[in-house]
């Protein structure tokens, strides 16, 4: 439900880059009738702070590839607790299962990062207002890839699949990934082998580059070469 007994719309920014949470801020600052009222770099201080300061946030422009559980968990997570909270994903990815993953998992928004502030501001009112926003660029990929046509392996992914091999791809070992998605390291090992066997490929460099080639990553977020 959208928050009617504020005259401003409360907005937390969750990127690890700095440039990016420093650039969202001005950015924002200067509208009227939106506060940002803080800026973090990772998905559990997004959590923790949603748990310290509840009712104290109306949207989240959430990034994805971030070190620890990432923007996926944290999404999936704050959603399923906080409920009134409008996530809106702030990406590079525009294509792959992500946005449709991510929208069917709790985010009420999806914008890239090659978006126009204009284009911000109005998915941050409509998701205040309870609506749905997806930018148009995405919408076109996601109506694209309802077409019949040549199949995307990725597509096939779960979203705990695309979490995991997302993780691989930033260089976390397995025990890092049990812990962090607390899952047992051979729950994790399960997953390695079945995204092998989905991706039809024998390591994790095939798989990382076949990912890369369908946009669910980009090489500033594969240390895997």
């Amino acid at each position: 439900m959208p928050h009617s007994n504020h005259s401003e719309i409360r907005v937390l920014i969750v990127d690890d880059h700095d440039l990016v949470r420093y650039g969202f801020k001005s950015l924002l600052g200067t509208q009227q009738g939106i506060d940002v009222i803080d800026t973090l770099s990772s998905g559990e201080a997004a959590i923790d702070w949603c748990r310290d300061n509840q009712g104290e946030v109306d949207v989240i422009l959430m990034d994805v590839n971030m070190p620890g559980i990432g923007g996926i968990e944290a999404t999936h997570r704050i959603s399923k607790v906080w409920p009134d909270i409008g996530i809106i994903i702030v990406t590079v990815h525009d294509e792959g299962p992500l946005p449709k993953q991510l929208l069917n998992g709790g985010a009420r928004g999806y914008l890239t990062k090659g978006n126009g502030v204009d284009e911000m501001i109005t998915a941050i009112r409509d998701v205040h207002q309870g609506k749905h926003y997806i930018a148009k660029d995405i919408a076109q990929q996601l109506a694209l890839s309802a077409l019949p046509g040549e199949a995307n392996p990725i597509d096939s992914l779960s979203m705990r699949e695309t979490q995991v091999l997302m993780m691989i791809a930033q260089g976390s070992k397995t025990q890092e990934i049990s812990e962090i998605l607390n899952l047992s390291p051979k729950t994790i090992s399960t997953y390695r082998k079945r995204l092998h066997e989905k991706l039809d490929v024998s390591s994790d460099i095939e798989m990382l580059h076949m990912a890369m080639k369908h946009g669910v990553l980009d090489e500033n977020n594969m240390p895997i070469k």
